[in-house]
């Protein structure tokens, strides 16, 4: 059976389909992993796949519209209409939609924007085992060490084609990718165990070397261990632990639940749009053409959300400051719900990036420490209050003491409870802003960049046996 290139699904779906408008998403996804266990590799392999997605929108007399979204991974062009059949049927029998807008067309899209040099007719991108050749071998040095060396290297390239009936037509190639080192060094009770890891594009350029080299540092500082209580410290997070922490506090930052009261970002009779979090200039954005962080430009959804929205496919995506020089800027409004509530339409973002700090290194802010703990990174994160934020988790693979400048020795695990809009407002010192990969959240956020963070009373609220 032959596979019908995307651009040309999206173009038989729409002729196909009988609805007042419709969209139609083509993703050819290419995926390859590779991993290793105890200083040799295991296991690798590729994969490529289709999911596509047809909306149906069916609007009465009384402006109501109801859509119908049915999806499928389907290559035989004999399902394409069956599909779009469904999708029909599944707007015939919706409720009215609470978001419906007009779709949008070509003359009311900014289409200028980091798409605009992709013909709507080009190739997917593509990715195999071969995109690790140089990770490979540079980690050949690591696995002829006395540390045990395990990990996993994951490169995905998504293509994205999307139609609408209204003529708008957008494409976009998505490269995503991870490398992660877990070291291992003694055993039993003296076990130690740290964490790296790098988010990048191409596998191009990945610093093998100088990630063996903080691994091995971080064990290093393991040769001595203490054991400390609960309570409050001086706490520098590294820019991996503070993504993952902005990550969450990024995903709350919808517009209808402030508004309505859910939410943290919630006040009586609004929301808390203008209100100062810091003295410290941080600037929280997204931005689709942050250098190395780039993402898909445009809004291509099969289904509405409290973020998205069906009816807003094929909508530029801008910069946002969702906290501007520690002032909370901007929340996320889908169209429907910007007109509601007399609001600037807002995207989130697919990535997400911290500056205003200095130019110290988390090295400086170490030896500027008197006494403190450094942690690596954090697992394990949950909410456990919407109306302040607070979130508990995990440390993991390795806290350290930090004494006179120096880090001397590595304690236990701690589980802790704390809010990211809490942190922003006690955070006394910001450093350099870097390309970092979160640790919790690698699976579903990669693009990130942040600075570490000194924050004079992290709460660490009891002891972890995690290791």
């Amino acid at each position: 059976m032959s596979v019908l290139p995307a651009p040309e699904v999206v173009e038989r779906a729409l002729r196909s389909s009988h609805a007042d408008e419709a969209v139609v998403i083509v993703t050819d996804a290419h995926e390859a992993s590779l991993r290793w266990a105890g200083n040799s590799m295991t296991t690798n392999g590729s994969s490529i796949a289709r999911d596509w997605a047809v909306v149906s929108v069916l609007r009465d007399g009384s402006g109501a519209a109801r859509v119908g979204s049915v999806s499928s991974t389907s290559v035989d062009p004999g399902d394409i209409e069956a599909v779009v059949r469904a999708s029909e049927e599944a707007a015939r029998t919706a409720e009215p939609a609470r978001d419906a807008m007009p779709l949008l067309d070509p003359q009311t899209v900014d289409t200028a924007t980091l798409d605009s040099a992709l013909e709507w007719d080009g190739p997917p991108g593509a990715t195999d085992i071969s995109v690790f050749a140089e990770l490979a071998r540079d980690l050949a040095p690591g696995f002829d060490g006395a540390d045990q060396l395990y990990g996993f290297a994951h490169h995905q390239v998504h293509s994205t084609w999307l139609g609408t009936s209204t003529g708008i037509r957008r494409r976009w190639v998505q490269p995503t990718g991870s490398a992660e080192i877990n070291g291992k060094r003694g055993s039993g009770d003296e076990l130690a165990s740290a964490w790296v890891g790098t988010g990048t594009g191409d596998f191009q350029n990945v610093d093998v070397p100088g990630l063996l080299a903080e691994l091995s540092r971080r064990l290093d500082w393991s040769k001595r261990r203490v054991d400390l209580p609960a309570g409050r410290y001086e706490t520098l997070l590294p820019p991996s632990a503070v993504a993952d922490l902005m990550i969450y506090l990024a995903w709350t930052m919808e517009g209808r639940g402030a508004h309505e009261g859910h939410t943290a970002l919630s006040r009586a009779g609004g929301t808390r749009i203008g209100e100062r979090l810091s003295d410290i200039p941080l600037t929280l954005y997204s931005d689709p053409s942050a250098a190395g962080l780039e993402y898909r430009p445009f809004v291509a959804t099969p289904a509405s959300s409290e973020s998205l929205s069906v009816f807003d496919n094929g909508l530029s995506a801008q910069r946002a400051d969702w906290v501007r020089d520690g002032v909370i800027e901007s929340l996320v409004y889908p169209r429907a719900t910007a007109a509601e509530f007399d609001a600037p339409v807002t995207l989130p973002g697919e990535n997400l990036l911290m500056t205003g700090g200095s130019d110290a290194s988390l090295a400086e802010m170490i030896a500027n420490t008197e006494r403190g703990l450094l942690l690596t990174c954090l697992w394990y994160i949950r909410e456990v209050d919407p109306a302040t934020l607070l979130l508990t988790g995990l440390t993991r693979d390795g806290v350290y003491l930090v004494e006179n400048g120096e880090v001397t020795a590595a304690v236990n695990n701690f589980r802790f409870n704390e809010s990211p809009l809490d942190l922003l407002r006690r955070v006394s010192e910001a450093g350099r802003t870097e390309i970092t990969l979160p640790r919790e959240w690698k699976d579903w956020f990669t693009r990130t960049a942040m600075p570490a963070l000194r924050i004079p009373d992290f709460h660490m609220s009891s002891v972890s046996r995690a290791t």
